[in-house]
């Protein structure tokens, strides 16, 4: 039997959270975070619980894909430090002045009592989260 690997497509507020769901509680490091301003993709490499079957013991890696982003902001994400560790906590938008501003809520995992933020501007809402490959949990 032949294994897929899923992936979600957000244009929408409802695919916004099913994507926020399946993601909150993934962990990553600063290093995992590539803005490719040219291509105007922001892109997240992820280790995260498979919640969205019956396989929540499983984690698996996935790569959450922003595009059509005109501007990143970070805030309390130190750059000169690739290995800083992250855990997503949740992923949320407003609309402003005919652009979608996304929210991404970090807590830092070295800091708990600091959470970090990623702000993008984008005229649309276009977020994909795709699995890359199983892991087997410890």
């Amino acid at each position: 039997m032949k294994k897929y690997l899923s992936k979600i497509i957000a244009n929408d507020s409802e695919g916004l959270q099913m994507i926020s769901a399946c993601c909150a509680g993934a962990e990553l490091k600063v290093s995992d975070i590539k803005y490719l301003k040219k291509n105007k993709v922001l892109l997240l490499s992820l280790i995260r619980s498979k919640i969205e079957t019956e396989n929540e013991d499983k984690k698996v890696n996935s790569i959450c894909k922003f595009e059509y982003v005109d501007t990143v902001k970070s805030k309390n994400i130190n750059q000169e430090r690739p290995d800083q560790k992250l855990q997503l906590l949740a992923l949320d938008y407003l609309k402003n002045k005919g652009n979608f501003e996304i929210n991404l809520i970090f807590t830092n995992i070295e800091n708990q009592n600091k959470n970090a933020y990623i702000t993008l501007s984008s005229e649309i809402i276009d977020i994909s989260l795709e699995d890359q490959q199983k892991l087997i949990n410890d």
